[in-house]
């Protein structure tokens, strides 16, 4: 069993210690208490529980906490995607809810599983799903000053192998902030989010870049080719380069593998294998 989680960039981290320390706490206790659930729980079932304690958290941008866009609203995505079945499912700008990956949860057994903005919130309403404001008073004063938005690349992602040997990944982000309303990022497209019976894969940083590159699904299909994944990640981060794409990725292959790498500093991460690491 093993478990990687991310917690997306953070330039503050740099620069604040007791913010970066934080964090690090946060994540080290979170991949603890994901790590104890995998025990008696799915891959699936382990990477909703553990990116919706990220949501829940508002250190991170997703969830509680998250960027504010141009227009003063907070829109939500988040994606989950099954290795054992290779379903795919997720929300794209849903507003006023809690837990974006908890509503991905009751869409992967639908037949339409990926819904966005109105409709998205409309399914949510219909399956429990209450109203919720994530806006945070700090999220409020930065969004109000123009403070802290237009750099902040942060995303929370979980990727699992459970004891039976199945893989799941999930993502969740409140955006990158100030952006044009409804702007669409990977966290909730297979770009950004993957997994198949071979590997897993969750990435954060600037959408467009990952998009571009179609990230996490080429370094799963690499690995499902033969590549470790190692080279399958380092081989598509060497796709990057030429247009300096921002990225970042944590990773558990079929063979037991965990890997994570950046293209730019300060991506915070935690992993549980036999023993609890937490960097950034």
């Amino acid at each position: 069993m093993k478990l990687i989680i991310h917690g997306g960039f953070f330039s503050e981290s740099s620069t604040n210690q007791e913010t970066k320390k934080a964090k690090q706490n946060a994540l080290s206790e979170i991949v603890s208490l994901g790590h104890e659930y995998l025990k008696t729980h799915t891959a699936l079932e382990t990477v909703v529980y553990t990116v919706a304690l990220l949501e829940d958290n508002e250190l991170f941008n997703a969830g509680i906490g998250s960027q504010i866009q141009s227009d003063g609203k907070v829109r939500l995505s988040a994606s989950l995607m099954d290795g054992k079945t290779e379903k795919f499912s997720g929300v794209i700008n849903v507003e006023n809810v809690k837990n974006p990956i908890q509503i991905a949860q009751t869409l992967i057994t639908y037949d339409d599983r990926v819904l966005s903005g109105e409709g998205a919130q409309n399914f949510a309403r219909a399956n429990g799903f209450d109203y919720f404001d994530p806006i945070t008073t700090q999220r409020q004063t930065e969004y109000e000053a123009k403070l802290n938005q237009k750099n902040n690349k942060g995303t929370v992602g979980c990727v699992a192998l459970d004891s039976d040997g199945n893989l799941a990944a999930a993502t969740s982000t409140g955006g990158k902030g100030f952006e044009i309303p409804c702007r669409v990022s990977d966290s909730a497209t297979v770009a950004g989010n993957y997994a198949n019976p071979f590997a897993g894969i969750s990435c954060t940083g600037v959408g467009e870049d990952i998009t571009s590159t179609a990230l996490a699904a080429k370094i799963v299909t690499r690995v499902t080719d033969g590549f470790s994944l190692k080279d399958a990640c380092d081989k598509s981060f060497t796709e990057l380069k030429p247009y300096d794409g921002f990225a970042g990725v944590i990773g558990i292959s079929a063979k037991g593998e965990i890997y994570h790498c950046d293209s730019h500093p300060y991506m915070v991460w935690a992993s549980f294998d036999v023993n609890l690491q937490v960097f950034s």
